[in-house]
């Protein structure tokens, strides 16, 4: 479940740009042969659904329960060596970069704040501005 103000929409625009089959807010994942099968809560109760395989799916909260990493293994974790895989191992294929940066700004510093006495000073103040 993405933090996208909790909108669901970053997996739902996947599927669709991949034309694949998506389970969303799954609360219950079981692999079968060349498939998938999701269970989610819908208002009437649960819903289960059939996916061919690739599919894109969505985590509901309930689908597991997170571990939270403890310091001593953070410590050790730290210490584990990283194994690097080259783009090539996993069958992405290799090619020029799609994107390119341009550039990096900050954005403009924020104007301050202004106290009004009331609505319709308010609404004035937004009219003039243009903003209603």
């Amino acid at each position: 479940q993405a933090i996208d103000d909790d909108c669901n929409q970053t997996g739902q625009i996947l599927a669709a740009m991949l034309d694949w089959p998506q389970g969303t807010f799954a609360s219950r994942v079981e692999l079968e042969d060349g498939a998938v099968r999701v269970q989610r809560e819908v208002d009437g109760g649960l819903e289960t659904l059939r996916l061919r395989l690739p599919a894109v799916l969505t985590a509901d909260l309930r689908l597991n329960e997170p571990r939270y990493a403890t310091l001593p293994n953070i410590m050790k974790a730290k210490k584990k060596p990283l194994e690097l895989l080259a783009a090539a191992e996993l069958g992405v294929p290799a090619g020029p970069a799609r994107l390119k940066v341009l550039q990096v700004q900050e954005p403009p510093p924020r104007g301050a704040g202004e106290r009004v006495d009331s609505v319709g000073s308010l609404l004035g103040k937004l009219r003039h501005a243009g903003c209603v």
